[in-house]
């Protein structure tokens, strides 16, 4: 059995990106993504086709966020200026700008399954002992951070507020694309709302966001917290068992792969960032070693199990319930 070092080493091999392939990945799926986005606004649809379209929609930005992902992380179509423009405008368009995106996603590659309070770049997750110590307004805003409305309603929570409005207020010259994110964003909106009227607000601009921004803040949740993750003190951690130990593969059949972008190989992503997700299935069917990582999936039942998870228990090296914390202290 290979060490997770050298698991990394072997994962280079699969960071070279097919730049023919980079290209139409991105560009199919943006074309495809406008078809659909026009259908939604088409004024003599069937409500059912309405609705249909919407879903899609929404299926359609979960992978336009992945490739634009992957192209923040540079295992994609770097030193291409027209890449360059449109990555821009797909960040600002699906309310992720590059400055804050950037910067808060490498903080959680380089942080991932550390225990902390603050949660950049990912949800805060603490020890049973700690969180004991807080203050009662300091688990208030421990368990609202975590809690499911706050993940299922990542398009208001993670997206729109934290990513942008917050970003924004607390450094402004800094982040001055996190208000041009949320000027189109309410601009386009308010126009389809006035030109167009309500049913194609919600479901042609509004519920399409609202579904991407709900599986991706379930997807970035649920694979760093899941029964059988392991958490460290900072002195303690290791990059490669991080990858290893402490992210998951999430289940799904090949429709749901690509609509998601491989993503679901997360422990692949996590152990080399740079390998293009239209190779993370290649690097994960190469390396046995990796094919007896912990698993997700969108089963309803590990859902709540996921969602249940709160705490880190030190002295039981696992992850453990509210419930469970206060009959243990």
């Amino acid at each position: 059995m290979r060490s997770g070092k050298e698991l990394i080493g072997d994962s280079k091999k699969f960071s070279c990106e097919c730049r023919w392939r980079s290209w139409a990945e991105l560009l199919s799926t943006i074309i495809l993504t406008l078809f659909i986005f026009i259908i939604g606004f088409l004024v003599d649809i069937p409500l059912p086709l309405r609705i249909f379209a919407s879903i899609i929609c929404g299926l359609l930005y979960v992978r336009l966020f992945v490739i634009y992902h992957d192209y923040q992380h540079r295992a994609i179509l770097q030193n291409s200026a027209i890449a360059h423009w449109i990555m821009t405008f797909l960040g600002i368009y699906l309310l992720a700008p590059e400055t804050i995106w950037k910067r808060s996603h490498e903080h959680h590659h380089n942080n991932n399954s550390k225990l902390t309070l603050s949660g950049i770049g990912s949800y805060p997750t603490v020890s049973k002992v700690r969180y004991l110590k807080l203050s009662k307004r300091e688990r208030r805003w421990y368990l609202i951070n975590r809690h499911p409305v706050t993940v299922i309603f990542g398009y208001l929570t993670l997206f729109i507020y934290w990513l942008n409005v917050k970003s924004y207020m607390e450094s402004p010259k800094k982040h001055f694309d996190s208000l041009l994110a949320l000027v189109l964003h309410a601009s386009v909106a308010s126009v389809v709302m006035y030109f167009y009227g309500p049913v194609v607000f919600i479901f042609g601009w509004c519920f399409p966001f609202f579904l991407a921004f709900s599986m991706g803040a379930y997807l970035f949740y649920s694979q760093h917290n899941f029964p059988g993750a392991k958490f460290h003190e900072n002195k303690d951690w290791a990059y490669d068992q991080a990858a290893i130990n402490s992210t998951s593969r999430m289940v799904m059949n090949p429709v749901m792969h690509w609509f998601t972008g491989n993503i679901g190989y997360h422990h692949i992503h996590h152990l080399n960032s740079r390998i293009p997700f239209y190779r993370l299935k290649e690097a994960n069917d190469s390396m046995p070693e990796l094919t007896n990582v912990p698993t997700t999936s969108w089963n309803p039942i590990e859902i709540i199990r996921c969602f249940r998870l709160k705490l880190w228990d030190a002295e039981c090296d696992k992850m453990i319930t509210l419930k469970q914390a206060y009959q243990n202290s």
